[in-house]
């Protein structure tokens, strides 16, 4: 009877939802200006969250820092670390924006030449004693390979869009995204103790450990990935430098921004590079190739492991999974931020299992 009950208290719970649901459906109208407020305030958010996590360990150490009898306290460390990042945004817009601009705005115009460019390189390949051995006689390389460009160009576009139109209030981010920075660096140490206590006092242990894992592993993952991103970077642009590859500035940064996307940004940045390396000449598009491999090769088997030792305990699939499953519903703002998502869910659930179930569970 017992069973019983709780299977109707369930169903009911289960029914209640559904319900919820189907109503907020239908007043969705209602929603809507809150989705659209969720939207203008989620890029400044993360930003915040992202820098905040970068920046926070310099604070103890500027904490640290004594001028004869002076000491740094936090409020005045924060406002040092805001001059040292203007000035470093400056020297950014006086002597690496001017060639990158030059740079993304020849890309733009000389792009239906490039396209050209590289239909007449394919047909030489194509015309080649080479290919012609590699390939049957009926197979064409230029359609194929249009096909496949159309299909990247097009993958490549709408993540691009996405990311435009999630930062098309910029006014509303350079705005906030400060303010919010500077509060939390200012008491971001209290919001985990804050958060524990509104837990009950029997669950305040446990909740305090669920922070500080969270607070941990966002840290580690963050601060890592940045590292291991510039490391790739630098590695490519040398790269680039060293075959020549044009527009070598605005590639790298795509290559970096999208390496933020496990697995899936790699292969996404990589495309426009390959491309523009076939306008050049077939060797170039080769080499241009090589280098991307050759990079990540390093990336994956000498710098994260020594960056991320075991603390991104996330199997492989498991990650191809989440960021295909999230591309698809949230674009590439969900792609960037489903990892840490999935860490944090991953910890309160764990937490969560070991409190209330592991008993049960291993008791049946």
């Amino acid at each position: 009877m017992k069973q019983l009950n709780k299977f109707l208290t369930i169903g009911k719970a289960i029914l209640l939802v559904l319900l919820i649901v189907y109503v907020g459906s239908l007043v969705d109208f209602i929603f809507e200006p809150l989705k659209s407020l969720t939207g203008v305030i989620l890029i400044p958010v993360l930003l915040a969250v992202f820098f905040y996590y970068l920046l926070r360990p310099l604070l103890p150490l500027m904490e640290r820092w004594k001028i004869r009898r002076w000491k740094l306290k936090r409020t005045q460390a924060i406002l040092l670390i805001y001059l040292v990042l203007g000035v470093l945004l400056i020297g950014f817009f006086g002597g690496v924006w001017p060639p990158l601009k030059s740079q993304l705005l020849t890309l733009v115009q000389n792009a239906p030449q490039l396209f050209d460019s590289l239909n007449e390189k394919i047909t030489e390949l194509q015309q080649s004693g080479f290919f012609a051995k590699l390939f049957p006689e009926d197979f064409s390389l230029l359609s194929q390979l249009n096909d496949y460009l159309s299909q990247g160009f097009t993958l490549l576009t709408s993540y691009v869009s996405g990311l435009f139109s999630a930062v098309s209030n910029l006014a509303i981010i350079l705005f906030t995204f400060p303010i919010l920075l500077f509060y939390m660096l200012k008491e971001g140490d209290k919001f985990g103790k804050t958060f524990v206590k509104m837990v009950p006092r029997r669950f305040r242990e446990r909740a305090g450990m669920i922070t500080g894992e969270i607070d941990g592993a966002l840290s580690n993952y963050i601060v890592s990935r940045v590292i291991v991103n510039l490391a790739l970077g630098v590695l490519m642009y040398l790269g680039f430098l060293m075959i020549g590859l044009p527009y070598a500035l605005v590639l790298t940064l795509i290559a970096f921004i999208m390496n933020f996307i496990p697995f899936f940004g790699a292969i996404i940045s990589s495309i426009p590079i390959v491309i523009i390396g076939l306008t050049v000449s077939p060797m170039v598009g080769l080499w241009s190739l090589i280098i991307i491999l050759l990079a990540q090769q390093i990336q994956d088997n000498i710098i994260s492991p020594l960056v991320f030792g075991k603390s991104l305990d996330i199997h492989p699939i498991t990650t191809t999974v989440l960021v295909l499953g999230v591309g698809n519903f949230f674009g590439i703002i969900g792609m960037l931020i489903i990892i840490p998502v999935y860490m944090v869910i991953k910890i309160i659930s764990r937490h969560t299992y070991h409190l209330f179930f592991k008993e049960k569970w291993e008791g049946l």
